[in-house]
């Protein structure tokens, strides 16, 4: 009833730019108009585009106007731009309440919290400022306190999508109850269909989960809010990539520069996603590099091997073909009981997969870092655990899955060279994994 009333609303509303250009009433109401018209017509997008240009080109602004520009530059996203308007402002409810919110998208927690207690004085609705508070504290990373505060609060607050939606957060961020979090996701996006965290709640968890196509549609649904979530903005630009629609992903990285231009992630997934739009992808020759990787990666212990040929590889670290591939014969025989007739076994082996013994010596063999049945229980479990204990981002994921890695054991059998040939898998995807394994004491091979 209420979305219904919202759309109807929005039907005979007054053109955006007389609502922000001219000194009439501004309050929670119109911001809410305002927000929803622009997430779906991108024609009034551009006029409250022009509406806040046109503001900002105005020599004086009177304090009420300062927070009516800053409401709408938060509304657009541009976040510091916000903040410098609306400590201009005339210090009232609304001033107070969209700096927090604009101090939370900067992760300026502390300053956000102090906002919002400076907003509930000034009048705004005090259970709006606790959602506010709760969200902080959890991004903060406390989030048994936003439960507390969560907790107290009762009555039609409890209805709405956004306290659904910080109650799921919250409890996803506790670790305690993944099946109520999604069921608290669920409900808020039945309140409101278009609430962009509820939304991005739901995607992250079917992204998880590998059910792209659903992952995608709640992205997009979320990322088409205003102002954009990041985070939504930001997965559906590395699943974009997935498919192989590079512009696409290069639109969602662009929006995240627009608001956040420092953002590092971004402008490395950028870069890469420019140069896939220009890159020129020979099918049949990634093919060709494709079967090798995988007849590389075959393990030794799949042929018939004597038993001194086995004691001698498995001493010098050799596991796959592409190990005796970086391999040259004189090392070979300069291990101790390594002949003549081992060398012709290996050879022949080999050439039945059309490889040959040191023709890729120029690349470092590396050895692997350790055998399991040297290490302690403790040891051997840890590396006994499933991969997504890391909790890798969204990309790093991906090419866990096509590599076929489960577990944290075969994670570390790769080295840094092999995770890269995987597609979309980048330096700052590698240094990420890099560091998940480094909280574990562990490396990647070789390193």
């Amino acid at each position: 009833m209420i979305q219904s009333a919202m759309a109807t609303e929005l039907k005979s509303m007054v053109d955006i730019k007389q609502m922000v250009l001219m000194d009439s009433l501004f309050g929670p109401r119109e911001v809410q108009l305002i927000s929803e018209a622009i997430a779906t017509d991108i024609n009034q997008y551009r006029l409250l585009r022009e509406a806040v240009g046109e503001l900002e080109q105005k020599e004086e602004l009177s304090p009420a106007g300062m927070v009516r520009l800053g409401t709408c530059q938060y509304l657009l996203g541009r976040y510091r731009r916000a903040v410098e308007s609306l400590q201009k402002g005339d210090g009232g409810a609304l001033a107070h309440y969209y700096l927090a919110k604009s101090w939370v998208a900067l992760q300026e927690y502390d300053r956000a919290l102090d906002s919002y207690a400076a907003a509930q004085k000034a009048g705004y609705d005090p259970d709006w400022c606790a959602l506010g508070r709760a969200e902080a504290l959890r991004l903060m990373g406390k989030p048994t306190e936003a439960l507390h505060i969560l907790d107290r609060l009762s009555g039609a607050i409890e209805e709405t999508a956004e306290y659904l939606y910080q109650r799921a957060a919250t409890i996803a961020a506790l670790g305690v109850n993944p099946a109520e979090a999604i069921a608290l996701y669920e409900r808020a996006v039945e309140v409101d269909p278009n609430h962009p965290g509820a939304l991005f709640g739901l995607a992250l968890e079917n992204d998880r989960q590998g059910n792209d196509e659903e992952a995608i549609d709640l992205y997009k649904r979320s990322a088409s809010r205003f102002p954009p979530h990041l985070g939504a903005l930001l997965n559906l630009g590395i699943l974009y990539e997935d498919y192989g629609q590079y512009e696409l992903a290069v639109q969602c990285y662009q929006r995240i520069l627009d608001a956040y231009p420092d953002h590092q992630r971004a402008w490395l997934f950028l870069r890469d996603a420019q140069a896939s739009c220009s890159m020129f992808l020979d099918e049949d020759l990634q093919k060709k590099r494709d079967r090798l990787s995988q007849v590389l990666n075959i393990p030794v212990t799949d042929f018939e091997l004597s038993q001194r040929s086995r004691n001698c590889l498995q001493k010098m670290g050799i596991r796959t073909l592409g190990d005796l591939c970086r391999t040259t014969e004189q090392q070979l025989l300069a291990s101790k009981n390594f002949g003549e007739t081992s060398l012709q076994e290996i050879r022949e082996i080999l050439a039945s997969k059309g490889l040959s013994l040191g023709m890729f010596a120029s690349e470092k063999r590396l050895p692997e870092p350790f055998e399991p049945e040297e290490l302690s229980p403790d040891q051997q479990a840890l590396l006994n655990r499933p991969v997504t204990d890391l909790n890798l981002s969204v990309r790093a994921r991906k090419c866990m899955m096509r590599k076929g890695i489960s577990t944290i054991g075969e994670l570390i059998r790769y080295s840094g060279d092999q995770l890269l040939e995987c597609k979309n898998f980048g330096v700052t995807s590698l240094n990420e994994v890099r560091e998940k394994l480094r909280q574990f004491g562990l490396k990647l091979r070789g390193e």
